[in-house]
């Protein structure tokens, strides 16, 4: 198959068991681009902390510089002059309880749902179907506000949110791979900066224990992950 002969040159540019500055690895994928479509660029990172335990926890937003590249599409509920607000600011989909009705029935054609504070009695009830995509608006993540023409730019301009998994990992896409080399790299360091800050105070240890990058058809580039929390905290 084309993609597994890409797949095994690619592999065999990459050097088992070594640590990449991150000017090589997005080198890397800039390079060594094979698909027709604009790849995603993705950074996983593997922490040191124990997510059974409520104290640590890791998870936030963070609004990238250069945006992900992606279309995102924001579902607003609010009511009264709020739905106009939602509209002008550029949401694709606004709506009260009709709009709650239709997620009720399955649809989550969207990828984030933004909602005004009292929209939360109407949304409360469909937990079971946002909950498990991760579309239920927060107020610890500014989803839940009353300032919507705000949390819709930030949202369509770039902020994403991220939290850690069960195994105590937090993955995300970070830009495309058509963006330039600085523009990828700025987006990987804030993303990086956002974890490090979001870091509990009961960690003890490494907290970062490995990093990696890839574009959606590449393999994993290991980061020198020292090297990128000494860059960010000059």
């Amino acid at each position: 198959m084309k993609r597994s002969k890409n797949q095994k040159i690619y592999r065999e540019k990459i050097e088992p068991g070594r640590q990449y500055s991150l000017d090589e690895a997005v080198g890397i994928l800039k390079e060594n681009k094979f698909s027709k479509f604009d790849e995603s660029v993705e950074v996983a990172i593997r922490l040191g902390v124990n997510p059974k335990h409520a104290d640590q926890m890791v998870r936030g937003t963070v609004s990238l510089p250069h945006g992900t590249g992606k279309t995102v599409r924001v579902a607003v509920f609010a009511q009264g002059d709020k739905v106009e607000e939602a509209k002008k600011a550029g949401a694709d989909f606004v709506g009260g309880e009709d709009l709650a009705e239709k997620v009720k029935g399955g649809w989550t054609d969207f990828d984030v749902a933004v909602a005004t504070p009292d929209m939360m009695r109407v949304l409360g009830p469909l937990g079971k179907v946002l909950g498990p995509r991760g579309l239920m608006p927060n107020p610890k993540t500014g989803t839940v506000t009353m300032d919507l023409e705000r949390a819709i730019k930030e949202v369509k301009g770039g902020r994403i949110e991220f939290r850690v998994d069960k195994q105590a990992n937090i993955a995300s896409a970070v830009g495309k791979v058509s963006f330039d080399k600085e523009k990828i790299s700025e987006n990987i360091l804030t993303f990086v900066e956002a974890i490090l800050k979001a870091k509990p105070g009961s960690s003890k240890g490494a907290y970062f224990l490995a990093v990696s990058v890839c574009s959606t058809m590449s393999p994993g580039i290991k980061l020198d992950h020292h090297a990128l929390i000494a860059a960010i905290k000059k």
